[in-house]
């Protein structure tokens, strides 16, 4: 079948599953289960509408359940078992990852990642806010830092991974950070994702140069959002723009600027596509989930696989939970 008549298909049998479900479901409350009409209607009629909501909210909650709360739980059972799920093994599963040398170097980079990248990005994002609102082309300079979070995150590390690569020395350099590096006097092309420590950070500018475009926008929504009478005193007591700017302005955007800082950090922890794509985990660059997608996929090993899936959970939640209120403390 031509996928694009596939697709309408699968759209029009989703709509029309969706209308069918709300109006069939709601006519077998109100005519079946709770018919307006004898003795009890009034009682009928109330029972029928405190029911009514839930029937909105099930398909919504049956899919969370389906495709969030089941996953969760099937894969802490699961870091329970072998490595072929035929024995149950406690939590030897949690012991032999702790002791391995990858899982090791895994959290001390994804901790490396949780200080930087979400400071850098924040920074860079709350700089290009307050710069562009300052000049006359600012919504342009906007859309262009904001058009890496269009690219996904694998064809952003296909483009660095141009930057960053090295012909022999002789060739002319299709990387342009070789191409710089040799014209400012470097006596050889370097293999930047292959040197300790510093490949980090080279894949973590990638991460940074996609979220400085979404802390930008939510940033610059917060400072047009501060009163001018404030901003007008401080002018008149003689504050200078940097006073202005740390003392006036970031004070009271602080909750959006945490918020922010907290969401990037949840990317953070969750971060594969970038590493996978352009490092694959060698020289020292392993982060927590492509130690799990090596443990699953390639090794087989569905107990450790689990439990370091368990891991990521574990610190991403509390983080989730406190971004969540923070937005909700926020809205009010």
């Amino acid at each position: 079948m031509h996928p694009a008549l596939l697709a309408v298909i699968t759209i029009a049998i989703g709509v029309g599953g969706c209308i069918g479900y709300f109006y069939l479901s709601n006519l077998f409350l109100d005519k079946v289960l709770f018919p307006a009409k004898g003795p009890n209607i009034g009682q009928n009629i109330n029972r029928a509408n405190a029911i009514r909501p839930w029937l909105f909210l099930f398909p919504a909650m049956f899919a969370l359940g389906l495709y969030l709360a089941y996953p969760v739980f099937e894969t802490l059972r699961l870091s329970f078992f072998n490595r072929s799920l035929g024995q149950y093994v406690g939590f030897d599963n949690y012991a032999r990852m702790f002791g391995e040398p990858k899982f090791l170097e895994a959290l001390r980079n994804n901790f490396l990642w949780l200080l930087i990248v979400p400071a850098a990005s924040t920074a860079f994002g709350l700089m290009a806010a307050q710069l562009t609102d300052r000049i006359k082309w600012g919504n342009l300079a906007k859309s262009l830092v904001f058009m890496p979070m269009a690219i996904s995150f694998v064809g952003a590390s296909v483009i660095w991974k141009l930057v960053y690569d090295a012909k022999p020395l002789g060739q002319e350099q299709i990387g342009i950070l070789n191409a710089i590096y040799l014209g400012l006097g470097g006596s050889e092309p370097q293999q930047w994702l292959t040197i300790p420590l510093w490949n980090n950070m080279f894949l973590m500018i990638v991460l940074i140069w996609i979220q400085t475009g979404f802390a930008m926008v939510i940033l610059s929504a917060a400072l047009r959002g501060i009163p001018e009478e404030t901003i007008e005193a401080a002018i008149i007591d003689g504050a200078n723009p940097f006073q202005i700017f740390f003392k006036i302005k970031v004070p009271q955007i602080a909750g959006t600027i945490v918020v922010v800082w907290t969401t990037i950090t949840l990317v953070v922890l969750k971060i594969f596509d970038i590493v996978f794509a352009m490092t694959n985990g060698q020289w020292n660059t392993q982060v927590l989930a492509n130690y799990m997608y090596d443990k699953l996929f390639r090794a087989g090993d569905w107990g450790v696989g689990s439990a370091s899936a368990i891991v990521i959970m574990v610190l991403v939640l509390p983080i989730l939970v406190w971004n969540v209120r923070s937005a909700r403390k926020e809205m009010r």
